[in-house]
């Protein structure tokens, strides 16, 4: 890997931090085109919890989801629907830069969860979402020659990798305060 790949993932790091950003992670019913969240956490650029909510997705987690997340149907019966959280969530990320983890997916779960609960997805005025796994695979440097790009790592690896003793529990909230101190540590590493 070139060492100018890797400083600029680290300025680009440094660059986010000083948006003072908010993190965002979402659980859910899955991968495909039709699942909706579940779970949706936002914490602020400090590590405060700003929205850590279970969302009442109007229809059933499969089997295979709750083996990722633990997150039962029993679990989200009585919780909040989209549509009386979407306000909170909106409030929390309108006029902030948004650090998520693999952004384009929770930005496309995010708008099915809307689709769903027939709603029209606006994105909240003056929000700009940004990644911190395509970064984060520059500044660790592992090439994927077939795709010509740098080899995506998962947000566990991305832990173990940098030595990071938060949980990977596949929960919002802890995913989220994961993204927060893994950003700090690629921009740190420019210090």
């Amino acid at each position: 890997m070139p060492p100018s790949d890797r400083a600029a993932a680290i300025k680009l790091a440094q660059k986010r931090i000083a948006q003072r950003p908010v993190y965002l992670d979402t659980e859910t019913t899955g991968f495909k085109k039709n699942d909706v969240l579940i779970e949706i956490s936002i914490i602020d650029h400090d590590g405060s919890t700003l929205v850590d909510t279970l969302v009442n997705p109007n229809r059933r987690i499969p089997y295979d989801a709750i083996e990722i997340h633990d997150i039962t149907n029993e679990m989200v019966q009585d919780a909040p629907t989209w549509k009386e959280i979407w306000p909170k969530v909106e409030a929390a990320l309108a006029g902030r830069a948004v650090g998520i983890y693999n952004a384009d997916f929770d930005t496309r779960i995010i708008k099915q969860t809307h689709a769903h609960n027939q709603m029209r997805w606006v994105k909240p005025t003056g929000t700009t979402f940004f990644d911190i796994m395509k970064p984060y695979a520059q500044f660790y440097g592992k090439w994927n020659s077939r795709h010509g790009n740098y080899r995506w790592q998962s947000l566990e690896k991305a832990r173990v990798q940098c030595g990071l003793s938060l949980p990977n529990s596949h929960r919002a909230l802890d995913d989220t305060l994961l993204t927060r101190a893994l950003l700090h540590y690629m921009a740190e590493r420019g210090e």
